[in-house]
């Protein structure tokens, strides 16, 4: 039985799938939230009609849903990729800082499109994504601590720190402060809060 037509038109599915929330994407980082309508993504893209987009969005907050579905993918799978083979809570917890960072640097458009969407109200069920995340850190922060090699601290109120600290990286990047900087100094802030110094030994 010969397959290669459905499979022909389900890969051509997903490339216009992608050819819109790619569109999508660089209109936002570029011209802001407002002004990514539908009509800007078919002139961007070269499609000639409104309805190549509605067949797989049915409106701009499925769209937009769409797309900060395809940054937080492309985001989990670059972290996969970064830390694999890495080991040991405080390892780990520096590796997850310096990956980070360096997605949001390597990625400019999807950071700042994401942005787009999140301050105009568009992701009304994001938060399950930032609670997912913190969550992650914070059963890393609390490995560390059950190995003893991170002090004792709540680990939700140091993951909340260090989740913010993170995101507030990226205007400071898109302004032009080096990135590896940025990264170094939050390894190195983090570091510290958590390391567990032996009494007496305190910096003064």
């Amino acid at each position: 039985m010969d397959n290669k037509g459905p499979i022909s038109r389900e890969a051509a599915t997903a490339a216009r799938k992608e050819q819109i929330t790619r569109t999508a994407i660089a209109l936002l980082a570029e011209r802001g939230y407002q002004a990514t309508t539908f009509e800007a993504i078919c002139t961007r893209a070269g499609l000639s009609s409104k309805r190549l987009i509605t067949y797989h969005f049915s409106s701009k907050d499925e769209l937009f849903a769409a797309v900060a579905e395809q940054i937080v993918a492309d985001s989990e799978q670059y972290m996969r990729a970064a830390l694999d083979g890495v080991t040991g809570p405080r390892a780990l917890l520096a590796a997850v800082i310096r990956a980070n960072v360096r997605f949001i640097a390597e990625h400019p458009r999807e950071v700042a499109a994401l942005r787009q969407i999140l301050i105009n109200g568009g992701l009304p069920d994001y938060e399950r994504h930032d609670v997912s995340s913190r969550e992650r850190l914070a059963r890393l922060l609390r490995e560390g601590r059950r190995t003893g090699e991170f002090r004792p601290f709540d680990e939700r109120v140091m993951a909340a720190a260090l989740r913010a600290s993170i995101d507030a990286v990226a205007p400071l990047i898109a302004a032009g402060v080096d990135p590896e900087l940025c990264a170094e100094e939050l390894v190195e802030h983090f570091d510290r809060s958590t390391r567990d110094v032996p009494r007496g030994k305190e910096m003064r």
